[in-house]
């Protein structure tokens, strides 16, 4: 099983990124999908998270308004569009995969993290 994040870079505040996750080795439209993040001397963090029929979604507070998750099955890959990030975005961004509700815990397989720095 495999999870490539990639997108990650240096922006300024306001400036919009998008990170892709492509996977491979499951069966990738039967799995939950999601985002953590997880920050300098913090614990990795819930993001957003979509099911498998993408009829259910849910956002960590602090990014609802200003990121989107979605995922293209017929590519095996998971967005998440992030729009006005703020220093406090800054963190390594992981993808992830697993049953619902897809909770650190219940989680199956982790991406390789993608570096997103925002500067003010």
């Amino acid at each position: 099983v495999q999870l490539q994040a990639s997108g990650g870079g240096l922006v300024q505040a306001g400036d919009s990124l998008r990170l892709s996750c492509a996977a491979s080795g499951f069966r990738f439209s039967s799995y939950a999908l999601g985002w953590f993040r997880q920050a300098p001397g913090k614990e990795r963090e819930f993001v957003a998270k979509i099911n498998w029929r993408e009829s259910q979604l849910s956002y960590e507070d602090s990014v609802k308004g200003r990121f989107t998750i979605s995922r293209d099955n017929g590519k095996n890959t998971v967005y998440l569009h992030m729009n006005s990030l703020t220093p406090e975005d800054t963190a390594v961004y992981y993808c992830a995969a697993g049953p619902w509700p897809l909770t650190k815990l219940v989680t199956k397989w982790w991406g390789q993290g993608t570096l997103v720095t925002v500067s003010s």
